[in-house]
């Protein structure tokens, strides 16, 4: 049984998601104000977060943003808006998956079995190593050498990722499946961005961690 916590304005598609979890044997919250559900966020612990982009009196991306501050629980972004700087917008801000209005509750229940499998993946490996890397999956922390480097949510993961699967060349479509979630719409030049973000923040004049392969995607090469 999951604990989950919806954070919706619209009371009935709350109540459906509601009914529809709960038969699936999770125990549900509803909040349906933004800065109610920051409070009930950071107050309680949950095991997955479903989460409005428009919520009265603070927006999805700002208790987003807050939630991240205190707590690393999954968030799944739901919203009507369905633009590319909305969806990368929301995934920035520190959510794990993103859902657009309407969707059928199958579609949703797929996003969040997406979202259970890459934590307990992760949970099985804490440390991993690479050249002077070290990356610590428990505690969240990526040192080079003694240096922290400072990694966003979305960062880390593909890192994560790419650190678990040394010497494998992993497809854009893997990563992206795998990093922002099943059935995601993202496009997969967005792992193209945050590979050149971790590029910037890992690579020096002697060593280049991530390595491109052309049409296909990317390895980390021992």
């Amino acid at each position: 049984m999951k604990k989950i916590l919806i954070i919706e304005d619209e009371k009935e598609l709350a109540n459906f998601i509601r009914l529809e979890l709960e038969y699936e044997g999770n125990e549900v919250h509803i909040s349906n104000d933004g800065r109610e559900g920051l409070n009930q966020a950071i107050e309680n612990e949950y095991d997955l977060i479903l989460l409005d982009l428009m919520l009265p009196n603070l927006s999805g991306i700002e208790v987003c943003r807050r939630i991240r501050a205190h707590k690393d629980t999954p968030i799944i972004m739901i919203t009507a808006r369905d633009s590319v700087f909305d969806r990368i917008s929301g995934l920035d801000s520190g959510a794990d998956d993103y859902i657009s209005k309407p969707f059928v509750i199958e579609e949703l229940l797929a996003h969040m079995r997406a979202i259970f499998r890459r934590i307990d993946r992760s949970t099985k490996i804490h440390c991993l190593k690479f050249k002077d890397l070290s990356l610590d999956s428990a505690a969240r922390v990526v040192k080079k050498e003694d240096a922290i480097i400072d990694l966003t949510k979305k960062e880390f993961d593909l890192l994560y990722l790419l650190m678990s699967n040394v010497n494998r060349v992993l497809t854009r479509e893997i990563l992206l499946e795998t990093v922002w979630g099943y059935g995601s719409t993202i496009e997969t030049n967005v792992v193209d961005v945050y590979i050149s973000y971790l590029r910037t923040k890992l690579d020096d004049k002697n060593n280049t961690y991530i390595h491109t392969v052309r049409g296909t995607g990317y390895v980390m090469r021992m």
